[in-house]
């Protein structure tokens, strides 16, 4: 390779780097910005409770605020995702709010925010072990991102012994 070809190389794939990065700025959510519409906050109030039975409070005002609070960190963790992600769980998201999608896809006869738990981890664990990789992929990603927020919140810390992190004096 010539010196010259290299040079050009090199700044032509320096050129493109920025251009994917600036585009990839503009495409983030703004701040105060929810990823997460009201049909998809449905959907997540409904699941989480069904992957998180017995971790949440017990009395139904904390285990609401419970809810509320993981739904939040839910749609926090996916405006910090790519934008490719974001549009695949909004693609995700889409899908499960419209009735016959819901009742084909995932089962679930109800609207989620009048599905039992039981229709909605029916639904989780037929997901879970489906054959199909698309459900069980959409299942590890609802697993992933209401985990990460139950357990990113100082509320579980308790029930799990976790100190919070350490406190550094200035």
């Amino acid at each position: 390779m010539r010196r010259r070809t290299f040079l050009t190389v090199g700044i032509a794939g320096a050129a493109t780097l920025a251009a994917a990065g600036w585009l990839a700025s503009i495409m983030r959510t703004r701040p105060g910005e929810r990823a997460l519409d009201d049909d998809a906050r449905a959907i997540m109030a409904a699941i989480v409770p069904a992957m998180l039975d017995r971790a949440l409070p017990e009395r139904p005002s904390d285990r609401d605020a419970a809810v509320t609070e993981i739904v939040d960190g839910v749609d926090h963790a996916i405006t910090g995702l790519l934008p490719p992600a974001r549009a695949e769980l909004g693609q995700l998201f889409a899908l499960l709010a419209m009735t016959p999608a819901r009742r084909a896809f995932a089962g679930v006869a109800a609207p989620w925010n009048e599905a039992t738990r039981d229709e909605v981890a029916a639904f989780l664990d037929a997901w879970r072990s489906s054959g199909w990789a698309l459900k069980r992929s959409a299942y590890d990603a609802f697993h992933q991102l209401v985990f990460a927020a139950w357990y990113g919140n100082p509320r579980s810390w308790a029930t799990i012994g976790y100190p919070g992190p350490p406190r550094i004096n200035a």
